[in-house]
């Protein structure tokens, strides 16, 4: 399991659509790179996220620009969390 801290951001291709993540750190993304094998979609990687009170399961995405993964947080999540884009949160990732 990882635990780090991540700000929120919106994806600029979706601003109108809210969609929003957090970049994993890179050392994260290398180790999960090394633990886990990539599924279909996009080299998705599945795991299960906290944060706050809220767990959900879902998928990491490789980001070529960055070189690290992405983690969606749900819009569900957000409200409950009472976080926005620009907030930085507490994350725990763990690959399933």
């Amino acid at each position: 399991m990882f635990v780090f801290d991540a700000e929120l951001w919106l994806w600029d291709a979706r601003r109108l659509d809210t969609w929003t993540f957090v970049t994993l750190p890179e050392d994260v993304s290398d180790e999960i790179r090394d633990l886990a094998t990539p599924g279909a979609g996009f080299g998705a990687v599945k795991v299960r996220v906290g944060v706050g009170g809220s767990t959900w399961s879902t998928s990491v995405f490789p980001d070529k620009a960055s070189g690290c993964y992405v983690l969606p947080v749900k819009a569900a999540v957000r409200k409950k969390e009472q976080v926005g884009p620009g907030n930085t949160i507490e994350v725990t990732v763990e690959v399933v």
